[in-house]
């Protein structure tokens, strides 16, 4: 597992925000894992929906209308403390019931579940363990390419884009705009609205992009292989930037890291796209040194101030292509952090 301190912030101002389970130990099976008793969960019966935007390409965001997949029950979060211990974990519930699992409409998984395999017979003294695939997604750390797996979402629209749980409780989570200040369990992730498209632009990036390249309104399945070959060939994923990273060589940074990102939007002024500048970005001081020097080309959603837009996501991040990030890839300037 990724260790990551700021999750002891997790239940700042949100008590509910960290779900407390107990174990149930196996019979008869010492080398057996223990049974986790979640108090909340949730439900993956509704069917996720996603409908572009009325202009194709860059006006495919924001959608017409967007439905999750999935949603959490009023007790369900992914962050999870065993009663009788302080250790907070990470641990989205990514299916229900006992099968057959349903991996192509996902009435019964997480919509970015590809396949599942349930444990095997025994042999005395040993156990197997079930594993699951999923869709991971392809984002950007300090001008590295990174991988991370989006599981929950505070917002309706985020996660449907995100094929994600629609958790509304961990919109309390501490704390808005809170990355790296005392008691927030956030990090910044970096978001763009009206990047370039094209599915063969190596400038393409944004939910747009997400929308129209990545076959974002498509289910996610291993025999819809357009849409695999669209993110995995095609740059399809939205690109997004993500702050720090488990490997990064400060350890204040590495430390920093946190699954729960808080969403920053950044749309490019008419300005901007109009001269082609709206060019991909991969590293987050970037991204905050040009919205501090120069709002006449990025802002925040419809020209507002750059910074949080109000909803986090749980996206842990779980590898990279090929090198990991190790430091920014600039340094910031005065007036370049928010």
């Amino acid at each position: 597992m990724n260790f990551s301190p700021k999750l002891v912030n997790m239940a700042v101002g949100c008590p509910r925000c960290v779900q407390e389970v107990t174990l149930e130990g196996p019979p008869k099976n010492k080398f057996g894992e223990a049974v986790v008793q979640f108090q909340g969960v949730p439900d993956f019966s509704p069917r996720r929906e996603l409908v572009p935007g009325p202009a194709a390409g860059p006006g495919a965001f924001p959608p017409a209308s967007a439905t999750p997949g999935a949603v959490g029950d009023a007790r369900y979060s992914p962050f999870i403390r065993i009663r009788g211990s302080s250790v907070i974990y990470n641990t989205a519930i990514v299916a229900s019931g006992d099968g057959p699992f349903d991996v192509e409409r996902h009435t019964n998984t997480a919509d970015r579940v590809l396949s599942i395999k349930k444990p095997g017979p025994a042999e005395p003294g040993k156990f197997s363990t079930p594993t699951v695939e999923m869709l991971l997604v392809r984002g950007l750390e300090a001008d590295e390419v990174i991988f991370y797996l989006s599981t929950e979402a505070s917002e309706r629209t985020a996660a449907t884009l995100e094929r994600a749980t629609f958790v509304p409780l961990l919109q309390g989570s501490a704390f808005l705009g809170g990355d790296d200040f005392l008691g927030a369990a956030r990090e910044r992730i970096f978001i763009f609205a009206n990047g370039q498209t094209g599915a063969n632009n190596p400038e393409a990036q944004g939910l747009s992009h997400l929308i129209t390249d990545g076959r974002g309104a498509e289910d996610a399945s291993l025999k819809n292989t357009k849409l695999l070959k669209a993110l995995r060939e095609n740059d399809g994923d939205a690109q997004n930037v993500l702050g720090d990273f488990p490997s990064l060589a400060d350890p204040r940074h590495a430390n920093a890291y946190s699954p729960l990102w808080d969403a920053q939007i950044g749309e490019w002024t008419k300005k901007a796209v109009d001269a082609g500048l709206n060019k991909r970005l991969t590293d987050e001081n970037r991204i905050l040194n040009l919205a501090a020097k120069r709002p006449d080309l990025l802002t925040g959603p419809g020209g507002s101030p750059y910074g949080s837009v109000g909803f986090v996501i749980n996206c842990p991040t779980v590898g990279f292509e090929d090198k990991a990030p190790k430091e920014a890839a600039v340094a910031p300037t005065p007036g370049g952090q928010f």
